[in-house]
């Protein structure tokens, strides 16, 4: 098993060498879909010559992308060729469905653009202690002390100690290989989302362990909002939506009788799915869209790596990333950020390849979240249920997302 570890772990070396060697100076950027979109290599040669994909494989991956969640899809793009696209139940190319924290991916971009663009404002960068009342004026007076020490690089790598969130809520310690159970304690309340934020107490020193805890992201998000004078979702749309393309998307600000004031930073975003990999795709090319740098290309680094900020787990500002070869078949520099209900965005820079799998269920796709007009749903996958039993009744959990990034890259071909 291990000699077999070793043998796919440098396979996957060299697939990534000689994709780079190939296509390192052929850019191509897609037009809006507005203006014809994506160039499309979705038949079994043209997938193979002009995107150097295994189509057969790339249909396997869709199996359990189908088998896992009752409403969703996957799109693949490499070489800036589109060559698998896909969907099934309420999901289609035009469809806005909330992507639940994969939107946190959308946040911490925003906030290395932010960055770089007013690094007169925030010159210490991560580093910069954020609690303040030039930064979180309505943080104040806090209710911990402790949270005087949080820095911004803490909040977009979850160790700023924000207790984490759901039914059984955990910590992670580096050098402890068990998770340290945390008792719920009240989380975000999207009535306040600000408030209920920074009023999330510690359950640890800033640093000291990470939690998956969504008030963090958002709290970075309220000073982005002062640094830029721009709400998030604003800031988002003319920094990367307009330069890219990006077909109609909002923040699923709508919640019944209830507009949200602000954008959620911990995720919520809603993209048609095509944009959505325009995204990835400039993350894959350093930042760049065209002849313009959007993001800057220290911080996608970042992403890629392990964090000063969070020593004790692979997730670095927002994004899970291999850096460890933990998803023994993807390369090392590749990065994902994942959403409730099976979405994920895959990001592989050395194989030049961007993946969106589509999940959700069907509450994620109603067209009140966002008041953008959508395409005419299929309703027949509205009561599904996975197989009591089968293999895919946790296909939207960790084991089955890293999974699905193993099988697309395992259609990767070099010949």
């Amino acid at each position: 098993m291990q000699s077999s570890a070793v043998n796919s772990r440098f396979f996957i070396s060299a697939l990534a060498f000689v994709s780079a060697s190939l296509h390192a100076a052929d850019l191509y950027f897609p037009p809006p879909d507005s203006e014809g979109g994506w160039r499309e290599a979705k038949e079994v040669k043209a997938c193979r010559d002009q995107a150097g994909m295994d189509l057969s494989k790339l249909e396997t991956a869709f199996v359990l992308s189908d088998r896992s969640t009752a409403h969703g899809g996957l799109v693949v793009v490499r070489n800036g060729w589109l060559c698998f696209e896909r969907y099934f139940g309420r999901a289609s190319r035009n469809s806005n469905p909330d992507m639940a924290s994969t939107g946190k991916g959308f946040c911490s971009i925003a906030c290395g653009i932010m960055l770089e663009e007013f690094k007169d404002k925030i010159p210490e960068g991560l580093d910069t202690k954020v609690f303040t009342e030039k930064y979180l004026p309505e943080a104040f007076p806090l209710n911990d002390p402790r949270k005087a020490d949080i820095t911004l690089g803490q909040l977009l790598c979850m160790t700023a100690g924000y207790w984490g969130e759901g039914q059984t809520p955990t910590g992670y310690v580096k050098g402890d290989p068990k998770a340290k159970p945390l008792k719920p304690v009240p989380g975000q309340n999207i009535r306040d989302l600000d408030k209920s934020s920074l009023n999330v107490p510690l359950w640890c020193d800033p640093g000291a362990g990470y939690s998956y805890s969504s008030p963090s992201p958002h709290i970075a998000s309220i000073v982005l909002r002062h640094v830029t004078g721009m709400e998030l979702k604003d800031y988002i749309d003319t920094r990367l939506a307009k330069p890219q393309g990006w077909g109609a998307w909002d923040y699923c600000l709508h919640r019944g009788d209830f507009v949200m004031p602000h954008a959620n930073g911990a995720g919520s975003t809603a993209l048609h799915a095509t944009d959505a990999v325009r995204f990835g795709y400039c993350l894959a090319h350093e930042g760049r869209w065209k002849d313009k740098q959007i993001v800057p290309p220290a911080y996608i680094k970042k992403c890629q790596t392990w964090s000063p900020y969070n020593p004790h787990t692979p997730f670095s500002l927002q994004w899970e990333h291999n850096a460890d070869g933990h998803v023994a078949g993807a390369p090392k520099d590749a990065f994902w950020k994942s959403g409730a209900g099976g979405f994920c965005l895959y990001v592989v820079p050395s194989l030049d390849l961007v993946i969106y799998k589509l999940g959700g269920k069907t509450g994620q796709y109603d067209p009140t979240l966002t008041l953008i007009p959508q395409p005419k749903p299929d309703t027949s996958r509205d009561t599904w249920e996975a197989f009591p039993g089968s293999a895919f009744m946790e296909g939207s959990g960790a084991a089955s997302l890293n999974r699905i990034l193993e099988m697309v890259c395992a259609a990767v071909r070099i010949d």
